[in-house]
């Protein structure tokens, strides 16, 4: 048999999150009001990497930056659900070897068709 959990059990989890969010709001509203207050030119400009602003950031530019970085999240991610697999390769037995070539098929199918496209070509 199970043991049965009350609402009494909870409490010291939700005293944790209380005094964790209490601390994150007394940090925020302390800095903010006993912080410095000094506004130039400097700290309102927009930085980036120390290079000088240059232009609208508004302009539109290449979208094949976010379409390697969302492939490259995409296979990332896929590449994990292998580990598992690994580990209990044995125990799995040949309907898991059946399981994993499917899936390594799917993933070969979608890396072709990525290829087919050119996404990856940057000229």
């Amino acid at each position: 048999m199970g043991t049965q959990s009350t609402p009494v059990d909870f409490l010291p989890i939700i005293f944790q999150v209380v005094v964790a969010l209490g601390f994150v709001v007394v940090t925020l509203i302390a800095t903010h009001l006993l912080g410095p207050k000094r506004k130039t030119t400097d700290k309102l400009s927009t930085f980036e990497a120390g290079v000088k602003v240059v232009g609208n950031a508004r302009q539109p530019f290449s979208i094949k930056y976010f379409l390697v970085a969302i492939l490259f999240v995409l296979f990332d991610v896929e590449v994990i659900f292998m580990y598992p697999w690994a580990v209990n390769f044995r125990a799995l037995g040949m309907s898991g070897l059946i399981e994993m070539f499917i899936f390594m098929g799917t993933l070969l199918l979608g890396f072709i068709y990525v290829l087919k496209k050119k996404v990856l070509d940057w000229n």
